[in-house]
């Protein structure tokens, strides 16, 4: 018999947190979450300024089997007029009894609040790991990514969840050669525009000072009508900053700016950690952070984080100036790059990768519910 649980207690939080590392302990593909972000975020009950959180437990016979988080992201709701609650940290043995009761207790929650659909996995933003993996299970994960086993996918469809939409990822290595064409292109871009790329020449901590509000702003414009995306709240964008200030290596920031030092199209990677946190389970003990600043410092490998343009520049070839940035970096500074999501309608960024050597190898997946339907039908 499968018992559920809502997240309550010390214990109750350290289990939630560490299923996960114990099921993936021997899979070389899993990267864990920072443990201490982790604990932060379910010490707070997930609460946000913009979202209700639930966490809850499956237990057998008293043994940890499952876990699930809802999110009732009211923002989105608002603006939307949807009715969604959001399911992330989904993870469950093999068992059809414990996915079903996981689910159930998020839908339960979710048509208390008078809700109708459940979607997932999704997170608080755009910059939460999202997706189901259903391709590339002998893949490497990056940081930003959440690993899962094949059996998920049957699970979750088990519960009568559906395909909502995919994203594909693709490992880029560099070109044969520099393309002159693109390079000359960027360069017009710029002189026609009156842009400049932004410069590294200085201290991280002052660089972010400078442009992190003009960066988010930018992001928000240009992911306004992505799926599932919402405007970043300042205690979001605080909370992206300290999480992230620590892994960033601006010289593999691509910042575009106006006369005014105004952000309008950026390109970011940040350099691949992965490798370094898998030993500890996320715990920045101190021979993790010797090898996590040494991957920053240093990197093999760059995770492409985000691309965004400002609506008003999308058609003025800035996408260019990103690539060729790009470009540059797998030529003369590390052995490839995992773009991470591309939303599987987002073609004209798909389209960019042709200037590269490119790998399509892991595909993801959001899926929906409606819980309403289920209702009618019952009666």
């Amino acid at each position: 018999m499968v018992e559920i649980i809502e997240v309550k207690t010390k214990k109750d939080i350290k289990d939630f947190i560490e299923l996960p590392l114990k099921m993936y302990k021997d899979c070389p593909y899993f990267v864990p979450m920072l443990y201490g972000d982790e604990k932060k975020l379910l010490k707070s009950g997930g609460k946000a300024d913009v979202a209700d959180s639930v966490f809850f437990l499956a237990k057998r016979e008293g043994r940890v089997v499952g876990r699930i988080q809802g999110i009732l992201h009211k923002q989105y709701n608002e603006l939307k007029n949807e009715k969604r609650v959001r399911f992330t940290r989904f993870d469950s043995i093999d068992d059809t009894e414990v996915s079903r009761a996981l689910f159930s207790a998020v839908e339960e929650w979710a048509k208390e609040r008078g809700m109708t659909q459940i979607c997932g996995p999704l997170g608080y933003s755009d910059l939460d790991r999202e997706g189901l993996l259903i391709e590339g299970f002998n893949e490497d994960n990056t940081y930003e990514e959440q690993y899962n086993y094949e059996y998920y996918a049957r699970l979750v469809e088990d519960s009568g969840y559906s395909k909502e939409v995919d994203w594909l990822e693709f490992e880029l290595k560099a070109p044969k050669k520099k393309n002159e064409m693109l390079e000359r292109v960027a360069k017009r871009v710029l002189e026609l525009n009156k842009l400049h790329i932004a410069s590294t020449n200085m201290s991280k901590k002052r660089f972010i000072k400078k442009y992190a509000d003009s960066f988010f702003d930018c992001l928000d414009e240009a992911y306004s009508r992505l799926y599932a995306t919402m405007p970043i709240t300042p205690q979001q964008r605080q909370e992206i900053l300290d999480q992230f200030m620590i892994v960033i290596n601006i010289k593999y920031l691509v910042f575009i700016c106006d006369e005014s030092e105004r952000v309008v199209a950026f390109g970011i990677c940040f350099p691949s950690f992965g490798n370094a946190i898998k030993k500890s389970g996320g715990r920045l003990t101190i021979p993790t952070l010797i090898r996590l600043l040494r991957a920053i410092k240093k990197p093999k490998a760059i995770d492409l984080g985000l691309v965004a343009v400002r609506p008003e520049y999308q058609n003025a070839g800035v996408n260019a100036v990103i690539v060729n940035g790009l470009v540059d970096m797998l030529i003369n500074d590390v052995e490839k790059c995992e773009t991470n999501l591309n939303l599987e309608t987002n073609t004209q960024v798909m389209a960019q990768w042709k200037y590269v050597s490119a790998r399509q190898h892991k595909r993801r997946r959001a899926y929906i519910k409606n819980i309403e339907t289920e209702n009618e039908n019952a009666n």
